[in-house]
């Protein structure tokens, strides 16, 4: 049975040290390691020097993005709360919004430096889905990110984090455990399968944003703590649907054109 423990990793200086944050960076430190591997010994006509520059640009732009997307779904509470915007040792980061700002803080950089973006995208989805799975555990200290009442002692959570409808249960799926699990394969799926097979650049980046938004788009029929939901359906599925659409439209145009350096 996984049960989290307390949120406080440890405290410096006075200034408590959350699990979630220490996950967060380690799981950036992930992206760009595994990234320089996969580029050292698949793609020589890459540069790990250019991974690692453009690596705080991504970071960066990448946390905006994710707190922008998030604060933007929850809109109404931070209206009321508005000196909890930046409040990042708090949780509250998307996903979604972190590959969004990530994406446009790659191609601003890869345009000023007159380098293909899509070829040093597809190094980083390597990179970028491992650190998801990594990543994912924030949740699971944070009790946050777990799924539907579960029979079986799965994953314990403590009343003080549960839902009001589910208070009298104890156990719950660990939805966050399962995209974890997912990420891992969609890692060895890009790796193994979908490289074999790419002719042109941009081919494992926007196979990985369809993987990963299948694997979303499952995981949230059984989460429970959507931001927000359209109807019947949470945002994140609809992201999902649309990133699915988006890339798989971009893979068409790919691989009807002749190859660029786009």
């Amino acid at each position: 049975m996984l049960t989290p423990p307390d949120i406080v990793s440890f405290s410096l200086f006075g200034l408590e040290v959350r699990y979630y944050g220490v996950i967060l960076a380690a799981s950036m430190l992930l992206a760009l390691s595994v990234s320089c591997v996969i580029s050292k010994k698949y793609y020589k006509d890459t540069d790990c020097g250019v991974l690692i520059d453009v690596f705080p640009i991504l970071i960066l732009s990448g946390i905006i993005g994710a707190r922008l997307f998030y604060v933007i779904l929850s809109a109404d509470y931070y209206l009321n709360h508005p000196t909890e915007i930046l409040m990042f040792r708090n949780g509250g980061l998307s996903i979604h919004g972190a590959l969004i700002g990530g994406l446009m803080g790659g191609i601003a950089y890869c345009k000023v430096k007159k380098i293909s973006v899509l070829k040093y995208a597809d190094v980083f989805s390597y990179g970028i889905v491992v650190a998801q799975a990594l990543g994912r555990w924030g949740n699971f200290f944070n009790s946050e990110a777990f799924g539907l009442p579960s029979k079986l002692p799965l994953l314990y959570i403590a009343p003080k984090y549960r839902p009001i409808e589910f208070i009298q249960n104890q156990y719950f799926h660990p939805a966050f455990l399962y995209e974890s699990i997912l990420d891992l394969i969609i890692f060895f799926i890009l790796l193994f399968l979908v490289r074999k097979i790419a002719k042109k650049d941009g081919t494992i980046f926007f196979a990985y944003l369809i993987l990963y938004s299948l694997a979303r788009i499952f995981v949230e029929r059984i989460r429970i703590d959507s931001v927000l939901n359209i109807g019947q359906m949470p945002v994140a599925q609809l992201t999902s649907i649309i990133i699915i659409i988006i890339s798989t439209a971009a893979l068409l145009m790919i691989y009807k054109k002749p190859s660029s350096n786009i």
